[in-house]
């Protein structure tokens, strides 16, 4: 379960979140690419744009259920 205190602060503000367990796979990217990138380093993904509608959300959710480390997290604000 991804912890919010461990999030990158790369992260745009908002609920979708990834913590410092990513290992970089490019899971998230694949599956909902208008809201994650990796850092130019490949170091690690990051939300680079919170999702604004259903398509995206569902894509986001998606990439979280995905994530084989469980880096990508949700909490609402």
């Amino acid at each position: 379960m991804a912890n919010r205190l461990e999030k990158y602060s790369d992260n745009i503000q908002g609920p979708y979140f990834v913590d410092m367990d990513c290992i970089a796979c490019d899971n998230c990217y694949y599956l909902a690419p208008n809201n994650f990138s990796l850092t130019l380093d490949f170091d690690h993904a990051y939300v680079m744009k919170q999702p604004i509608n259903p398509q995206e959300q569902e894509q986001c959710l998606e990439a979280l259920k995905a994530c084989p480390v469980d880096s990508i997290g949700y909490q609402k604000q």
